[in-house]
């Protein structure tokens, strides 16, 4: 008893003798969990954007369909999970030394040597919301099997080499370095451009190559875009909302250091344009249409979150309702011009993230103030053309866009036009005409067969 005893006063007096942290070690740690938790909350908002986009697209199609569309955004997830961290992330911001070169990062491919996992966390979650806008404008006639080959292109070839231009310090677009290479750079706090161009540009392409639905511009278009589901659209549209507080806040990436309030003012005019955009839908729905067109209201609010991404952090919240108001705007007039060159997009993806996300990179370019560019990047060199910046910083940004949208669209064609030559992009005609739910999957989203003998009568008829 007195050995155990000595034993554990020796133990005592060893701990004790350990030097304590220090207040200093103490913060820091500190400082690294709050920046590591907001990472991964964000990152958490941002995936749920999945759900939404299934809702959105599930709603705004038919319901033979809704099974299929269901698994295809499953899917993104999951395929572009696998290839982000096979080769996603290692191109997007990998490093095999100190450095890397401006066109692609060159190291941790399968995530080897790698420690950043909030960070690949983070990214995965936009990797996987730039796949998922290409399945809106092409479904109800793609192939199932087309499909997963196409998005595990775009997650692990074409929007990471985006992202290492964008985003990575050593990328030639890039706003993060002492020495941009006009201006700023090319500014893009959220991915107005790096996520919903690239998302929108291959959607483009995905619905020119793949064709229209049958019946859609041959007198039937009435049957064949008629949603099926409004509520569900409007619950994914909230849901996408939802989201966007991870997607366009997260992207400060710390709250410390002064960065807490860059991401509230980013909420605040995330917040403006999207109100400005249902708003604005609403009295130009009506004076163009006579009706207040739910449909058109839902895109716009979504056009006005993807207009704002950009810019969020570098405008004033008046002109974040500028912006959100001409992006409800542009939603109607380009689903009219993809309706006149006969380009069939079911949930408006086209007009929304390539049309609003081109828009957005722009207004940076108009808006941008002096202040909110040197709290998000450092010092100004330019600023918004409106506000007396110059023009500098508005060809950076037209710059990037071209860079963008000719990368997409070169690579995605590609793909495209290679398995539709190799192994067919569409679904034959017959099950087109039956329904992808139960052609490519062998069910429906809905059992319908019980619903006229599921209520029994509660009176009899004759005491009635």
């Amino acid at each position: 008893m007195a050995f155990g005893a000595m034993m554990a006063l020796a133990m005592f007096s060893t701990v004790a003798a350990q030097e304590e942290p220090s207040v200093d070690d103490t913060l820091a740690d500190l400082t690294v969990a709050i920046n590591m938790v907001w990472l991964l909350m964000t990152a958490f908002l941002v995936f749920w954007m999945q759900a939404g986009f299934a809702l959105v697209e599930g709603g705004f199609t038919r319901a033979k369909n809704t099974g299929n569309i269901l698994m295809k955004n499953m899917l993104d997830a999951c395929v572009g999970g696998l290839l982000f961290w096979a080769t996603g992330y290692a191109i997007a911001f990998g490093l095999s030394g100190d450095e890397s070169n401006g066109f692609m990062g060159n190291g941790n491919f399968f995530l080897s040597d790698f420690t950043s996992y909030g960070s690949w966390m983070f990214q995965f979650a936009f990797a996987a919301t730039a796949a998922t806008i290409v399945s809106g404008a092409m479904a109800e006639r793609t192939k199932f099997s087309a499909y997963l080959i196409y998005t595990a292109f775009i997650s692990g070839l074409i929007y990471p080499f985006v992202v290492h231009w964008a985003w990575d310090v050593n990328g030639w677009l890039t706003a993060f370095t002492d020495d941009p290479f006009m201006a700023n750079g090319y500014i893009d706090f959220a991915g107005s451009g790096v996520v919903h161009m690239v998302g929108g540009t291959a959607a483009l392409v995905g619905a020119i190559v793949v064709g229209a639905r049958k019946g859609r511009f041959d007198g039937n278009a009435k049957a064949v875009t008629k949603p099926h589901n409004l509520s569900l659209g409007v619950l994914g549209v909230f849901i996408l909302w939802l989201g966007w507080y991870g997607f366009n806040p997260g992207s400060t990436l710390v709250v410390t250091g002064g960065f807490a309030d860059v991401a509230a003012k980013v909420a605040v005019t995330t917040t403006l344009a999207a109100c400005a955009a249902a708003v604005t839908a609403v009295f130009w729905t009506k004076l163009r249409t006579g009706f207040y067109d739910i449909g058109i209201i839902l895109n716009a609010v979504l056009g006005g979150l993807v207009g704002i991404t950009a810019g969020c952090a570098t405008v004033d919240p008046w002109a974040a309702i500028v912006i959100g108001a001409v992006a409800a705007i542009i939603v109607p007039f380009a689903i009219q011009l993809l309706e006149k060159l006969k380009i069939d997009d079911p949930v408006g993806a086209v007009p929304v993230h390539l049309l609003c996300g081109a828009w957005g990179v722009l207004a940076v370019g108009l808006f941008s103030t002096q202040s909110g560019i040197n709290v998000a990047y450092g010092e100004a060199d330019g600023y918004g053309l409106f506000l007396g910046g110059g023009a500098e910083q508005l060809v950076a940004q037209i710059i990037g866009l071209a860079a963008i949208f000719a990368w997409t669209a070169a690579l995605s064609g590609i793909c495209f036009v290679g398995i539709k030559a190799i192994m067919g992009l569409r679904v034959s005609a017959e099950e087109e005409e039956e329904g992808l739910d139960l052609g490519e999957h062998g069910l429906n989203a809905y059992d319908l067969s019980t619903i006229h003998n599921a209520v029994e009568p509660r009176f009899d008829s004759a005491a009635n």
